[in-house]
């Protein structure tokens, strides 16, 4: 085994040769690629389709398609986004491959099951597409499927409706997977409190992914049934509540937008150490906020709902929450920049994306406070604001820190390094080119836009123009991201094992890791990022 243990991943063979030694690998760091190629094409399909639908605003009128192509390409759009990108994306990928090292284990506790996720994920996404083609067409409810619309339309829904549905049991089982692997494999000597802040997001998250994710799987069944057995439970025709279904939809995709973002922060607390070469500061605070930001984050789905009808109570309670749930956050940027107050700052690719983070994150945060205030949601509802502020959140906190791990961790996945000219200029392009897109739906929003129009008036026609041209500028800039990371894996020079300097313990074995990670299990005696000079 110790021979075994000295191959890379990469060239183990094991029981299985070619493509099946990797549909039917247990190795967690396999099924993390498999997730990342899997995700990295979803995800261009879906920035396809939103190019299309910028280009279709980009004038007046019906400029490429009509508005029941657009309804379908807007829903196709969110549920790739959101269900086989965003949430997934950190935990299933970096959570995977790098979970199991952090915590100086082998592998996580239940490898079958791990690899029973990644196909559920994948059957998931299968019947997704399939929506397209099946029966009465693309599903055009949007990715929330709204009742009583989801209910009466005649388009596909039901596909689309029973792939989250799978995609949620996806969810649940890495969920599972991780609070036992953390609870039952962390290596000797590694207490809660000396677990990489990575390690707590993951946690956190995992807890959201139990706890949220079977309340959204059942309400989506229940609407499946409405539509195929005409019982009244979402359908006001029939009796039903179609608030009842936004209460339930929320409890779990509120949740969800943690899902996404708190793996994508510790991401944050792993590199801003790692290049300031210090110490965290305040590292449990941070790891504290995690938690208090998953377990705050299930109290405030009702800020969804302020102009539905509910209660003056429970929206004026709703808000008071949202505005608490700002505070973890706040927490999280102030120890992120007061780590770097004095510190050898080295601003290399993945920091130069981090720090692009912290800008455009801010930005989402404060205007999600627009929207908890009652007096002035009630103004922006469902206009362009909402729009921009989703994607500043979504888009510019997860897949920006999605790219900048992918920068962070290709020397140690891959054992190739990569331009770090050609990404930084990849990288500066997507700022400018995602600003671009979405800050002017900020302006048409508070001007009075609203969402989800295949056309505008006149007077919102610049904004529009800004924002699809920003379109092509941000596309160009993923472009060149992933057109430098291919380069580097075809013909990148070789890695050392620690380019970055950086402390945990993924950095102490060889780039790439082997088969079973460590040849001995490590005794951890001090904290994930005590650099030798972070004091002086």
């Amino acid at each position: 085994m110790e021979a075994v243990n000295n191959v890379s991943y990469l060239e183990y063979k094991g029981k299985h040769k070619g493509i099946l030694g990797w549909l039917l690998t247990t190795d967690h760091k396999r099924i993390g690629l498999m997730y990342l190629w899997a995700m990295l094409t979803f995800f261009l399909v879906a920035m396809t389709i939103g190019f299309l639908m910028r280009l279709e605003l980009i004038s007046p009128g019906e400029t490429l398609m009509k508005p029941q192509t657009y309804n379908a390409l807007f829903t196709l759009h969110g549920v790739i986004m959101i269900f086989l990108f965003i949430i997934p994306g950190i935990p299933a990928v970096f959570g995977n491959f790098f979970l199991p090292i952090q915590l100086g284990a082998k592998d996580v506790i239940f490898p079958k099951l791990n690899l029973l996720s990644w196909y559920l994920y994948i059957i998931g996404a299968i019947l997704a597409v399939a929506s397209l083609f099946i029966g009465g067409g693309a599903p055009d409810t949007g990715w929330t499927f709204y009742v009583p619309y989801s209910i009466r339309s005649t388009s596909n829904v039901t596909y689309a409706l029973f792939a989250a549905f799978i995609l949620g049991f996806s969810s649940i089982l890495t969920g599972i997977n991780f609070i036992t692997t953390i609870h039952r494999m962390r290596a000797p000597g590694m207490t809660w409190f000396k677990m990489p802040l990575f390690v707590w997001g993951l946690y956190s998250t995992a807890w959201i992914q139990i706890l949220a994710t079977p309340v959204v799987g059942i309400t989506l069944i229940l609407v499946i049934l409405e539509r195929t057995l005409g019982i009244g439970i979402f359908d006001p025709a029939l009796g039903g509540d179609p608030i009842l279904y936004q209460h339930l939809f929320w409890i779990y995709s509120h949740p969800a937008v943690y899902i996404m973002i708190l793996p994508a922060m510790g991401i944050v607390s792993e590199i801003i150490p790692t290049f300031s070469r210090k110490n965290i500061f305040g590292y449990g605070p941070i790891a504290m906020s995690s938690l208090a930001i998953a377990f705050v984050g299930y109290l405030v789905w009702g800020h969804h709902m302020f102009t539905s009808g509910i209660s003056d109570t429970s929206r004026a309670i709703f808000s008071l929450l949202t505005f608490l749930v700002a505070v973890p956050s706040g927490v999280k940027i102030f120890n992120w920049v007061a780590t770097m107050y004095k510190g050898s700052i080295e601003v290399r690719t993945p920091m130069y994306m981090v720090l692009g983070f912290i800008f455009v994150f801010s930005i989402g945060g404060l205007t999600g406070l627009v929207l908890g205030s009652l007096s002035t949601d009630i103004h922006v509802t469902d206009t362009y604001f909402v729009v921009a502020h989703f994607h500043y959140v979504m888009f510019g906190g997860m897949g920006t820190i999605f790219f900048a791990a992918l920068f962070y961790w290709l020397p140690k996945m891959f054992g190739k390094m990569y331009n770090e000219k050609a990404a930084n200029i990849g990288a500066t392009i997507f700022f400018i080119g995602f600003n671009l897109l979405y800050f002017p739906m900020f302006i048409i929003g508070y001007l009075g836009m609203p969402r989800r129009y295949y056309d505008s008036l006149p007077e919102f026609q610049i904004y529009h123009t800004l924002s699809t041209v920003g379109s092509w500028v941000l596309i160009t800039g993923i472009l060149i991201m992933i057109t430098t990371i291919v380069i580097a894996l075809l013909k990148g020079r070789k890695a050392d094992m620690n380019p970055w300097g950086g402390t945990t313990l993924e950095w102490t074995i060889p780039s790439p890791p082997p088969v079973e990670n460590f040849n001995e299990i490590p005794t951890v005696t001090k904290g994930p990022y005590e650099h030798e000079y972070s004091d002086k």
